[in-house]
């Protein structure tokens, strides 16, 4: 006995049922065309994920439970071709393990024409970006179906991370576990889940699929990366990631009567260092927020400091250099390097270069507001209206042409405020909002030295990653004026937000009180700037957004404590 498995690792869009049904039919057919006569489609794969507060919508629900229906329809003539389809569903798909009229987050299993059983996921996660407990109710049930005479248990994403749900498969019969599922990526993640799985699998004796989801939506962005596992946590295949991908691998019954996948070298991908999946990360979100999304291309705001030089880069990768343009916006505060090297970024690149001076600008609204601001020293004020004139020349160039404004702010400036509303945070996708500015100096050096997409260049010149960083909003301005320096900054940034430590546990780390304390400020009194932020790509496992929901108003000061007068 053999039995040829296929994962349909593809990009699917949110709400496009029909194009995402097609996606599916096609690779059921491509998959037994090849002799596969099992294939795994990734979580939810129907509606798109995740579709948050779609799902509360009977219509959307009703919809998805129709496109199962007509992939069922359309795949009729497949001789012995079993096909597992991701969606949410309403009720209307009925079945012992899916409770009538109420929402799951479920699994169809489709044989020539018909439905055989629908599965609902049984373990809902409710942290960091996942709602499920808003949109689904629990499922109860188990499904072990048979294709190609092997027993296959299957169980959605986060059912594989708790025992029972596995353990009720094995139970039923189940010789080889099917785990569908849409995982947002996060720097780490990968390596995270391929342990988990080898656990899991190795807990319940039999061999384990992974089918993944690829693609970017919205703030998250899914990497792919399926793989299979022996029942001894063995990697038997590992695909590529950040690719959409129908793959395929080969169950074998064994000498003992259980099966194995066999394993070939090929089938397992190199494995990849953080920066290279960092930076298909970003390029892949990208991509998908403006393609999907129906922008002709983007526009950015070019100063010839680190942040707009990382984000340039990462554009001309994922949209191409015809599709970017770059604006530089020199004030009386720019220097003449900034110039130099903003031009010769460009022109590395390729990509429409313009330059408009905002001295004039700037100039006429300190007239206008002379009078109000008689008698006071110029200030952040001043340096902010520099900001806003830069953020509503983009806006306007969007508008006119239809690009989408990529802001270029980065972690630690939304962080700590360094930020201006209306100025640099005016746009329609923050690009390096999840990274730390450490980060981004890491990830600029690493552009440089590999070029995966094939620009032929380095794009960044030296002299934007050795030189200080400046907002050039006054005279001789650098970012540690107001700011600790950076690798201080962010080791308290990761420790404070990213791991929810203490401000007495950074302290014992060696810090200095005084510089902590004031950071956990900064990060409290920023809230409300961080709530009018472009939408932005989440790489970490506690970004600006979802991950992040404290108030903007709060009196809590975790040095005081709960002292009671």
């Amino acid at each position: 006995m053999t039995l040829k498995l296929a994962i349909a690792q593809l990009n699917f869009v949110v709400g496009d049922l029909a194009g995402n049904a097609k996606k599916i039919v096609d690779a059921a057919r491509r998959a037994h065309a090849q002799g596969a006569r099992l294939l795994l489609t990734p979580e939810l794969s129907i509606a798109g994920y995740a579709a948050e507060d779609l799902f509360l919508r009977p219509a959307f629900t009703e919809a998805c439970d129709d496109a199962v229906k007509g992939i069922a329809a359309a795949l009729a003539d497949l001789k012995d071709m079993v096909v597992v389809v991701g969606h949410p569903t309403g009720g209307s798909l009925r079945s012992r393990s899916v409770a009538v009229q109420m929402r799951h987050n479920a699994a169809s299993v489709i044989k020539e024409g018909r439905i055989l059983e629908t599965y609902a996921k049984r373990e809902l996660p409710n942290y960091q970006v996942f709602d499920e407990r808003r949109y689904f109710t629990p499922g109860q049930g188990t499904c072990v179906f048979e294709a190609g005479g092997v027993s296959v248990g299957l169980l959605i994403c986060e059912d594989a991370w708790f025992d029972q749900p596995a353990d009720l498969a094995r139970e039923s019969g189940a010789e080889v576990l099917a785990v569908i599922n849409a995982s947002p990526y996060h720097v780490g993640k990968e390596g995270e889940r391929v342990a988990r799985m080898a656990d899991r699998a190795r807990a319940v004796g039999l061999p384990l699929v992974y089918a993944h989801l690829v693609g970017g939506q919205d703030e998250v962005v899914f990497d792919g990366a399926s793989f299979a596992l022996q029942a001894d946590g063995d990697v038997a295949m590992q695909a590529e990631s950040f690719r959409e991908k129908l793959l395929f691998v080969q169950l074998e019954r064994t000498a003992h009567g259980g099966v194995g996948f066999t394993a070939e070298p090929a089938a397992i991908a190199p494995v990849r260092d953080a920066e290279a999946q960092l930076w298909d990360a970003l390029v892949l979100g990208v991509r998908d927020y403006i393609g999907k999304n129906g922008f002709p291309g983007a526009i950015l705001g070019l100063s010839g400091g680190i942040d707009s030089a990382l984000v340039l880069a990462i554009a001309v990768d994922a949209l191409g250099k015809d599709k970017v343009r770059a604006l530089m916006m020199p004030s009386p505060y720019t220097a003449d390097i900034s110039w130099i090297d903003a031009r010769d970024m460009a022109e590395r690149l390729g990509v429409r270069y313009d330059e408009i001076s905002i001295k004039h600008t700037f100039e006429s609204f300190k007239g206008a507001l002379a009078e109000e601001f008689k008698g006071r020293p110029d200030d952040t004020a001043e340096e902010n209206i520099q900001a806003r004139i830069r953020g509503t020349l983009l806006m306007g160039l969007s508008n006119k042409f239809g690009s989408i404004v990529l802001t270029t702010g980065n972690k630690s400036e939304m962080a700590t405020g360094y930020c201006t509303l209306y100025g640099d945070m005016a746009g329609g996708f923050a690009v390096i909002k999840d990274l730390l500015k450490t980060t981004v100096f890491a990830l600029a050096r690493w552009r440089n030295a590999h070029d995966p997409y094939g620009t032929g260049t380095q794009p960044i010149p030296e002299r934007i990653i050795t030189r200080p960083p400046s907002a050039e909003l006054r005279p001789d301005q650098t970012d540690q004026d107001s700011l600790p320096p950076y690798d201080i900054l962010d080791g308290i940034l990761a420790r404070y937000m990213q791991d929810d430590e203490g401000i007495d546990e950074i302290i014992a780390a060696g810090y200095d009180r005084a510089v902590v304390e004031r950071v956990a400020r900064l990060i409290k009194i920023n809230e409300y700037k961080r709530r009018q932020a472009p939408v932005g790509i989440r790489v970490t496992h506690r970004s600006f957004g979802k991950d992040w929901r404290y108030p903007i108003t709060s009196k809590f000061n975790e040095t005081a404590g709960a002292q009671i007068p």
